[in-house]
């Protein structure tokens, strides 16, 4: 089985800091995969060890992404080899122009069985590039995956809903996009993390792929942290008829 796993890199999120104009600061913050993203890995990986395979992981962005501590963190994960999309003019994309170009870079790997992303990124969640692949690359596609069973040349997955688990079976070759609820991804140790330095790390700029001229950046005008707000703390202890008439005296004078 053939398994390529999407993935995003992305500030880690602890390291973002507001200044005082509330503009967001990316200045100390160091790259990482997506935590959504992690989880994708993880599924690939286990599929490979329980079906046999190989696992292959791309990304794409800016040129910052190729960086050798990051693709150590990935290819320390599962994947046997790594493909990067670096290029500054994909600093800012949407989601449509992402899966545009994680389709054509697919392309350009080959022969694919199933296709891995995660519910969403870490940073924006738009929750939209799985299922745009899934329209490029005209496969079925399923979101919303919390469990993944291959039978066959089929995948049988469950999504867990709101009140039921819903299972649906699909014809492979296909495109899933996971939750983080689907597996506890491991943490790569040390023989794993040395090994990964011996397996092949591609990367391509926009003009190997023949995207020089199809993608353009998105204008990102402004990014503003939320001001914070005074949160009102009013506490009525008791449940008789009178405790509940006063609290909705108070609800309906706030609202006014």
């Amino acid at each position: 089985m053939q398994i390529i796993t999407c993935f995003k890199v992305v500030p880690e999120e602890q390291d973002i800091t507001i200044n005082s104009n509330g503009d967001l600061s990316f200045d100390r913050a160091k790259l990482a995969i997506s935590n959504y993203d992690i989880n994708a890995i993880e599924a690939g990986t286990q599929l490979v060890e329980a079906h046999g395979g190989t696992l292959v992981g791309i990304s794409a962005g800016a040129a910052s992404i190729d960086e050798s501590k990051l693709k150590k963190s990935v290819l320390s994960r599962g994947p046997e080899s790594l493909y990067l999309v670096a290029d500054n003019s994909l600093a800012d994309m949407d989601t449509h122009q992402t899966a545009t170009v994680l389709k054509t870079a697919i392309d350009k790997v080959g022969q694919f069985d199933l296709i891995l992303c995660g519910e969403g990124s870490a940073d924006l969640y738009a929750q939209q590039v799985g299922v745009q692949l899934g329209q490029l690359l005209n496969l079925p596609t399923i979101n919303s995956v919390s469990r993944i069973t291959i039978d066959g040349k089929n995948v049988i997955v469950e999504r867990t809903l709101e009140n039921e688990v819903e299972i649906l079976e699909s014809s492979l070759p296909a495109v899933l996009s996971v939750t983080s609820d689907i597996n506890v991804p491991r943490i790569p140790s040390m023989k794993q993390i040395l090994a990964a330095g011996k397996k092949a790390a591609i990367t391509w700029n926009t003009a190997d792929l023949g995207l020089h001229q199809a993608i353009k950046s998105v204008e990102n005008l402004e990014t503003k942290a939320p001001q914070q707000a005074e949160r009102k703390q009013d506490i009525l202890e008791g449940d008789s008829d009178e405790a509940v008439k006063k609290f909705l005296e108070k609800i309906i004078k706030e609202l006014k």
